[in-house]
């Protein structure tokens, strides 16, 4: 009983971890990186499917990415999408390819940039303590049911806690990485 809530926990506050990955890639820094386009969905044929999936995106250079659309039809819909896009990117076309060349990022950005990154980190905490809090209610079902004695909900308690702890650690080094990425010229 308490190793499948553990076990939920742990996994559900992993998860957390990712999505705070996934969403600090997003954040821009002076590099070219192919995962910057992920976000951005284009029509295809009625339907909008994400620019991975009607193009070839790969890192050219440290500051340019370059798209190749997978169908002659897709280019000015993929650079219309990429021009459009909160990015504050310029593409240029050269026939299939679509070169985005990525503009040196200011200070002033840089900083905007870490405060982002630290809204999306803090968010990620409180998603970990709201797991920490379901496990721990979970665990107090258990006890007044029966199913577990105190002193077992006790110790189960010290467990999640030290779950809880290593998943924030996890978070704070993520965004120390992340910021440390953000400043470096």
């Amino acid at each position: 009983m308490i190793d499948d809530i553990k076990t939920d926990a742990a996994t559900r506050m992993g998860k957390s971890v990712e999505s705070l990955r996934h969403e600090l890639a997003k954040i821009r820094t002076g590099r070219a990186h192919p995962s910057l386009l992920d976000h951005l969905v284009v029509s295809y044929y009625g339907s909008d499917v994400p620019i991975k999936q009607v193009a070839n995106i790969t890192a050219e250079d440290a500051h340019t990415l370059a798209v190749s659309p997978w169908e002659k039809g897709m280019v000015p819909v993929v650079e219309k999408a990429i021009m459009q896009s909160d990015l504050g990117l310029n593409p240029n076309t050269a026939g299939m390819v679509i070169r985005v060349p990525m503009p040196p990022l200011t200070e002033e950005r840089r900083r905007d940039l870490i405060k982002v990154a630290r809204h999306e980190a803090e968010q990620a905490r409180v998603a970990i303590r709201n797991i920490r809090r379901d496990a721990n209610h979970g665990l107090k079902e258990a006890a007044k049911e029966k199913m577990i004695t105190e002193d077992e909900e006790h110790r189960g308690e010290e467990m999640v806690q030290k779950l809880t702890d290593r998943h924030i650690e996890n978070v704070d080094a993520v965004l120390v990485e992340k910021a440390e990425d953000l400043l470096s010229i």
